[in-house]
């Protein structure tokens, strides 16, 4: 997962973790451990995400599981990266 630290670099920076970005592992549990991310800052994280990559996020795209830990966080951006 080449783009692991980008991706918990923009989450830490939307998110304003602070220190507790060092703690995210791959196997992070992102929705549901982190109170920061509501439904205000996934709208935030996607946007971010779109800036940084390039990417072009749909709606419909957006699901629970993709925001279920860093590392599938991490491949979405990936796949959206290769298209």
């Amino acid at each position: 997962m080449q783009h692991l630290e980008e991706v918990k670099n923009i989450l830490s920076d939307v998110l304003s973790l602070g220190e507790r970005k060092n703690s995210l592992k791959e196997d992070s549990i992102l929705l549901g451990s982190l109170p920061e991310l509501d439904s205000m800052a996934v709208v935030n994280v996607i946007t971010a995400l779109e800036e940084h990559f390039g990417i072009t996020v749909d709606d419909d795209e957006i699901s629970a599981s993709t925001f279920e830990t860093l590392g599938s966080l991490t491949r979405f951006v990936e796949q959206k990266s290769a298209e």
